[in-house]
């Protein structure tokens, strides 16, 4: 299992939608915030300096509502080692109940602040987000 970074979200007013409930917009929104505020938190500065992450895809599961004023725990966590630029991160939104209201996979590539260019995740910058460090 790969390392996780968790916190916790409070619904606001403005995140909810005319069902009343968190807009999907929103739960993008935070996947992306998950995602860069753990790289922020775990790389090294040196890398965020080097490094840009971009999403290429999103799978979301929708399964339950939160609404104004509720609290979700999000969970990020690096599913597997990169494949070349490419890695998958998971991310899981829990209620107070237990149950899992949003489960996301997205794919991310890492591009070179200095050339613009995709490049292959190099080993330590995947290395902190990896249980076993093997990359």
């Amino acid at each position: 299992m790969a390392t996780s970074f968790t916190t916790t979200i409070t619904a606001a007013p403005g995140d909810i939608d005319e069902l009343g409930h968190v807009n999907n917009a929103v739960w993008v929104r935070w996947i992306q915030d998950m995602a860069t505020t753990h790289w922020r938190a775990v790389a090294d500065p040196a890398h965020v300096d080097a490094y840009v992450w971009v999403v290429v895809r999103h799978e979301i599961d929708y399964l339950g509502n939160v609404t104004a004023g509720e609290t979700v725990t999000a969970a990020t966590w690096v599913g597997d080692a990169p494949r070349g630029a490419r890695f998958d991160r998971h991310v899981e939104f829990t209620g107070p109940d237990g149950r899992v209201k949003v489960r996301a996979r997205t794919t991310w590539a890492i591009i070179d602040r200095a050339t613009g260019r995709i490049l292959r995740v190099p080993a330590a910058v995947a290395a902190p987000f990896l249980d076993n460090k093997a990359v």
